[in-house]
């Protein structure tokens, strides 16, 4: 499982022209899964991202969590996290989890993150076609990843 965050002071997602999701302050998460992905990374991930410190405290050192700034967290699904371009012109998502393996765990991940925190927890739209808008606070922008076991 891999999630690119993204520390921002707003961000959208966009369906044929409709806003399906927005944040103000808070955390955009581009999420992807791979084959043998399954409960372990997602409960993982959710705690990871969650507790993460990546938000200024009053003397400007990364001391805050999304949820001590009472910040939101807008969640895209992004197979093409699992692109492989080391080969070739056009990359390889060959190790991207297929939809019927990684819908539930996207679902679940989102679930996950409603249920632990006290965070508006707003998302795209698995598989379609969206535009994201974003604000990068900082910036800041980390890789996480929870390989299986």
């Amino acid at each position: 499982m891999r999630v690119l965050l993204q520390r921002v002071s707003r961000a959208s997602v966009r369906i044929e022209g409709e806003t399906v999701g927005a944040i103000s302050t808070g955390l955009l998460l581009l999420v992807g899964f791979t084959d043998g992905d399954g409960p372990e990374q997602v409960d993982w991930m959710a705690e990871k991202v969650l507790g993460l410190r990546v938000f200024s405290d009053g003397e400007g050192k990364m001391n805050l969590s999304v949820q001590d700034v009472g910040g939101g967290l807008l969640v895209v699904s992004q197979f093409t996290l699992y692109g492989d371009a080391r080969k070739g012109r056009r990359p390889s998502f060959v190790t991207a989890a297929r939809p019927d393996v990684a819908i539930p765990l996207y679902e679940s991940f989102v679930a996950a993150l409603s249920d632990r925190s006290e965070c508006s927890v707003e998302t795209g739209r698995f598989g379609a076609s969206m535009q994201v808008e974003l604000v990068n606070d900082g910036p800041v922008t980390l890789m996480l990843e929870r390989e299986s076991a």
